[in-house]
């Protein structure tokens, strides 16, 4: 199925815009257990260390970074299906922190998630029409004209087939599952959809027609979206504002085209130069002029289980110093940042991509791309 091409999302975020879903100092520690039986604590992932952050009523919020970086785990905190460690969640005003099941029970119609894997989401062994009605029915909610009417309806919003409603998961393809999940997500009417990597799982003509259904739907229902993806080109065009996540902490938060066009912290800078553009085309093996930095990192990502002291950051960072081993920079607007531009960074990059100079980090790289050395005559 075809869809016509949406545009992007708008700049601002909606007029009177009111914090919906809020998280302060959220933490979350998965322990490591050894010995026999497995009660001895030795240690713990560090998945989500002690982030703020706020989804506005009907905005679309996008939340990037590498693999491993925490994000899903965030966004399983956010809608409680996990149990945080420390810190705060607040919905419409309300702590759901450590709230139980039966305090939980009026606010959960109302924050709903989709899952990343369309195969693993869905029970194989219902239809269709009972994997959207269940929610439906665990709620107690009764539609006028009936769960399969509301159903089937549901299925032609998000583009499949009334006719869809007694078949089985197996007979769809991923993109069309995908969008059985998010009919599934609408049933109960939510506030607020966590779309966790919702198209990672597609092919590319896939996934575009996904985000341009959840594009739609956000326009159209005013339900908030938090956008959990690591496609850097996918969340700018999504979202209206973005947060930048390193090592289960947010580094930068901002407003679309100052995250993209003017960043601050030196890991967005990396993410943002690693994405390929047209100016950066080689023409007779000279880089096009104007083009983004070109910043290629050393080493891969610390390890949860014992992060770097101070700025999670800094092991990786060209401009990390013994202040940024000692202490952990706040995520701060600088003084030279947008209103709402935050960064966590004692020494902020200038607030631009354009290609200055190149970052070369890796030893390995750098004399791989050394020009070799002319030979001497008559060798």
């Amino acid at each position: 199925m075809t869809e016509n091409a949406l545009p992007p999302a708008p700049r601002q975020a909606p007029p009177g815009g009111e914090p919906l879903l809020v998280a302060e100092g959220l933490t979350k520690h998965f322990p490591i257990r050894a010995g026999f039986p497995f009660k001895r604590t030795v240690g713990a992932v560090q998945a989500v260390d002690g982030i703020d952050l706020t989804v506005l009523a009907g905005e679309s919020f996008g939340l990037v970074g590498e693999s491993g970086c925490g994000k899903s785990t965030t966004g399983r905190l956010l809608t409680r299906l996990l149990e945080p460690t420390a810190g705060r969640i607040t919905y419409r005003g309300r702590d759901i922190t450590h709230a139980d099941r039966r305090a939980l029970a009026p606010v959960r119609p109302e924050i709903q998630m989709v899952f990343q894997d369309p195969y693993a989401s869905l029970n194989p062994r219902q239809t269709v029409g009972r994997i959207i009605s269940g929610p439906m029915e665990i709620n107690g909610l009764r539609p006028p004209g009936g769960r399969e009417r509301r159903v089937r309806e549901l299925l032609e919003t998000v583009g499949l087939n009334a006719e869809h409603f007694n078949r089985f998961p197996h007979e769809f393809s991923g993109g069309q599952r995908q969008r059985i999940g998010v009919a599934r997500a609408l049933a109960l009417e939510p506030r607020i959809v966590v779309a966790d990597e919702p198209v990672s799982a597609l092919d590319v003509s896939i996934q575009a027609q996904v985000i341009n259904l959840l594009q739609r739907l956000q326009r159209e229902l005013g339900i908030a979206f938090l956008f959990i993806a690591h496609d850097l080109a996918v969340v700018r065009h999504f979202s209206q504002r973005v947060a930048v996540m390193y090592l289960g902490k947010i580094v930068e938060v901002g407003d679309r085209d100052d995250i993209y066009e003017r960043p601050r912290h030196p890991y967005t800078h990396a993410l943002l130069s690693a994405v390929p553009e047209a100016s950066d085309l080689m023409d007779e093996g000279v880089p096009a002029g104007g083009g983004r930095e070109r910043i290629r990192l050393a080493g891969d990502v610390p390890s949860p289980v014992r992060p770097p002291s101070g700025c999670r950051f800094r092991t990786r960072c060209w401009k990390a110093t013994e202040k940024c081993a000692e202490e952990a920079p706040p995520l701060v607007r600088r003084p030279d940042s947008a209103a709402g531009h935050l960064a966590a960074c004692h020494f902020p990059e200038p607030p631009t991509v354009r290609r200055t100079t190149e970052v070369i980090l890796d030893p390995a790289l750098r004399a791989a791309e050394r020009p070799p050395k002319s030979s001497p005559s008559g060798a």
